[in-house]
């Protein structure tokens, strides 16, 4: 077994616990995703007054949260669609509370340039989520792109822990764009390619009728 792999098998285990911990309590799980979504608030204060590092440990310990508010609702037989929707809402409101956060940070120490760059990695981060549900509506699927809500999470946590926020922020700012333009040429493709075989069908079946 490879060190990642025992990494990840040791966390995996951890993970486990707590999902069979939290079902035996009938926890419900939208109530875990909300728990997130305060703990995540508590972290974005922090980002507030500059406790990066307090901050770091706060949004890894929501990071719990998100990972297990799904696996307690498939465990407990409580998958809903209203729950998909819900955890994906305060998913969000998660993202920009960090993020709102930094951008109180920033503006008391008057360093305007990194009031924009968070302005723009909160506007690629809502984007980002936003592309996606838009283009489902007229393709099936559009889970492309590298930067998702687990990348940036785990950057804003490195940024936080390592003070290494203002690069983190320039990455996040460029990925996460350029994960919408990866999107959006996805989405175009597959839009022709669903419109052509539409297309094929129509004619096929004008063929068809005239025989």
């Amino acid at each position: 077994m490879t060190f990642t792999g025992a990494i990840g098998k040791f966390f995996g285990a951890i993970i486990n616990r707590i999902v069979r911990w939290l079902a035996l309590s009938k926890i419900h799980p939208n109530v875990l995703t909300f728990l997130g979504l305060v703990i995540n608030i508590l972290a974005a204060y922090l980002f507030g007054v500059g406790k990066f590092f307090a901050a770091g440990l706060v949004v890894l310990g929501a990071a719990v949260f998100d990972m297990v508010d799904g696996r307690v609702a498939r465990a407990t037989d409580q998958v809903t669609r209203f729950g998909g929707f819900f955890d994906s809402v305060l998913d969000r409101y998660s993202d920009l509370a960090l993020l709102m956060g930094l951008l109180v940070y920033y503006a008391r120490i008057n360093r305007y340039l990194y009031i924009v760059l968070t302005a723009i990695v909160m506007t690629g981060s809502v984007m980002i989520s936003y592309s996606r549900a838009r283009a489902e509506n007229a393709i099936p699927k559009c889970k492309v792109g590298f930067l998702e809500r687990p990348e940036r999470i785990v950057l804003i946590i490195i940024g936080a822990l390592f003070d290494k926020m203002a690069p983190v922020l320039w990455v996040i700012a460029v990925l996460s764009n350029w994960t919408v333009i990866q999107r959006m040429s996805y989405t175009y493709t597959e839009a022709r390619h669903l419109e052509d075989a539409q297309l094929r069908a129509v004619k096929d079946k004008e063929k068809e009728n005239v025989r």
